[in-house]
């Protein structure tokens, strides 16, 4: 009696499930069109498809209201990307508990309001409450930076070992002024940290105060006051800023903000769980 055999190859477990491949692509694109990459062509190198392909992912996306087509000038987000934005921020917990206190803040100070969170090496903005001077920054909710380079960055150092303090500056020496990808939006105008022993003695300065300053090193004209905020464990896991253009934010005022900013944010972390004690 012969017995059947299977002569199938076993399935590769590090093999993407039909459609992630094409799912991936889509999203990718989805991050260049973000970028900046908005016509066919530059999209299609970027992704590494043929333009044919690229068009008819292009399409397909415009009609689900991913992206939006405007003749001439390229793609750009659709109307739905910008609905589930708005839901992922909704559903972020710390966002939601931020928000009446970042309101508060920016009612007493008429600035630019931010909350961020670090993400690697970088920092990542939850959230933007824009100030009544008519000022416009070009930061965003969404957008990433070195930490080394903004106040709000400096303000989650706080929370890190010291030991690796030196490496962030490195790092955001290293990149401002070239862009690095879909997530960076840095460029020839942004200026660089202080030297490392200038860095350093500032950074020892803000962790004695509990806030940490932005001297106009991540934004020409653009001054800011940052704070860390902290969850039950006493851990920094976000910090806010007040910011605004450097006539708005002498030293004297930068330093009368400290102590308002650093209550705000310690409010924050009460209603996370913090206790000071």
């Amino acid at each position: 009696m012969t017995m059947d055999t299977d002569d199938t190859d076993p399935p590769d477990p590090a093999a993407k499930p039909a459609g992630t491949q094409t799912l991936l692509r889509g999203l990718t694109l989805l991050e260049w069109v973000a970028a900046g990459v908005t016509d066919v062509k530059g999209i299609a190198a970027k992704l590494g498809t043929p333009r044919s392909t690229t068009h008819r992912m292009l399409t397909s996306l415009v009609a689900e209201g991913y992206l939006h087509h405007i003749p001439h000038k390229g793609y750009r987000l659709g109307s739905k990307l910008i609905h589930l934005g708005q839901k992922a921020l909704e559903q972020r917990p710390l966002v939601a508990i931020a928000r009446p206190h970042l309101e508060s803040l920016a009612a007493q100070t008429g600035d630019t309001i931010h909350l961020g969170v670090a993400e690697g090496d970088e920092v990542f903005y939850l959230d933007k409450i824009a100030g009544t001077r008519g000022l416009e920054m070009r930061s965003r909710a969404g957008q990433r930076m070195p930490l080394a380079s903004t106040g709000i960055g400096k303000a989650l150092m706080l929370g890190l070992p010291v030991a690796r303090w030196a490496g962030l500056h490195g790092r955001a020496c290293g990149t401002n002024g070239a862009a690095n990808g879909a997530g960076d939006t840095g460029g020839a105008n942004r200026p660089s940290p202080p030297p490392w022993p200038e860095f350093a003695a500032r950074m020892a300065d803000y962790a004695a105060w509990g806030w940490a300053f932005d001297l106009e090193e991540n934004e020409l004209g653009i001054r800011c006051v940052a704070a860390p905020v902290r969850d039950a464990g006493g851990g920094v896991v976000a910090a806010i800023s007040v910011a605004s253009a450097t006539p708005y934010m002498p030293d004297a005022r930068m330093r009368a903000l400290g102590p308002l900013v650093r209550a705000t944010a310690d409010a924050m972390s009460g209603a996370l769980g913090w206790n000071a004690e």
